[in-house]
């Protein structure tokens, strides 16, 4: 396997952990049986669970990209060292995003991403 597919799995493990992350800290502050419920009234979560959910939910927008660029520059026949380079600046990036963004570190956090979306662009590069 590719290492970009490779990077794709390893990325969809991460979203994964991360949701389960965003769950268990949601869990801490309002219990199960809220999150359970219809969460018509459910209180608002804050401090670091609600720092997950929004690490979580800035990983679903960026990894539908990432996935759409792998799986075209396969598919395409274009994957190569760029594209390679491009997957794992985007996961590893992204892997140390989460814990930066639970800890709330903003400047580093913004750079962090910033690096995720350069290996965006490095894979979009390769197919145009």
């Amino acid at each position: 396997m590719s290492t970009d597919l490779t990077l794709l799995v390893w990325a969809t493990a991460l979203t994964l952990v991360q949701c389960i992350i965003a769950v268990l800290g949601a869990q801490s502050q309002v219990g199960l049986p809220a999150l359970a419920g219809n969460r018509d009234d459910l209180p608002a979560i804050s401090g670091w669970p609600d720092r997950a959910a929004r690490a979580h939910r800035n990983m679903l927008e960026s990894f539908v990209l990432f996935v759409a660029l792998v799986l075209v520059a396969q598919v395409a026949g274009k994957a190569n060292g760029m594209t390679a380079l491009g997957s794992e600046l985007f996961f590893w990036a992204r892997l140390v995003y989460v814990p930066v963004y639970i800890i709330g570190i903003p400047w580093l956090r913004t750079g962090v991403w910033a690096v995720s979306i350069v290996g965006l662009v490095l894979i979009f590069l390769r197919l145009v």
